[in-house]
């Protein structure tokens, strides 16, 4: 299978993870020059936060590290989201059954977790900061961003 151009980060409601990883991915894309050659996206299983901002705690974690995700909007996972990308990347297994369930047979997506890109972790999900405290974002930030710097050495 060729490389993936096209990538979507999938977690719950599309407020904390996802558009995270999402930001990192597009961040790093952009320093090294290749941001148009890459589709990105984000989405959530859950649809409890259609249209919103990513969470305040999500923002500002990735505000403290240059990433600006305030321009991202929550949205709900969609049957054309399996031929629309190359690559589905879940936040947590949970994730990972529910898009293996509902992906169209002989869709174009891979779907995978995320997490095992990362070369320097050895758990395999994200956990879900949501209800936590900042010290729980600041852990998911620096689980994604090893994981997007993993991710990139494969595609590039």
């Amino acid at each position: 299978m060729s490389k993936p151009r096209s990538l979507l980060f999938v977690c719950t409601g599309n407020i904390c993870r996802s558009p995270v990883a999402e930001g990192y991915m597009r961040h790093i894309l952009k320093e090294l020059g290749m941001l148009e050659q890459f589709t990105l996206d984000s989405a959530g299983v859950d649809s409890h936060h259609i249209d919103q901002a990513p969470d305040p705690r999500a923002q500002s974690t990735s505000l403290k590290y240059g990433v600006d995700i305030s321009d991202l909007r929550a949205r709900n996972i969609r049957g054309r989201d399996f031929d629309n990308f190359d690559l589905i990347l879940a936040m947590d297994k949970t994730h990972f059954a529910r898009l293996k369930k509902h992906a169209p047979e002989g869709c174009k997506a891979r779907i995978e977790l995320y997490l095992p890109y990362s070369e320097s972790t050895p758990v395999m999900e994200v956990p879900d900061p949501y209800y936590g405290d900042l010290s729980d974002f600041e852990y998911v930030h620096a689980l994604l961003l090893r994981a997007t710097e993993g991710i990139l050495k494969k595609i590039l």
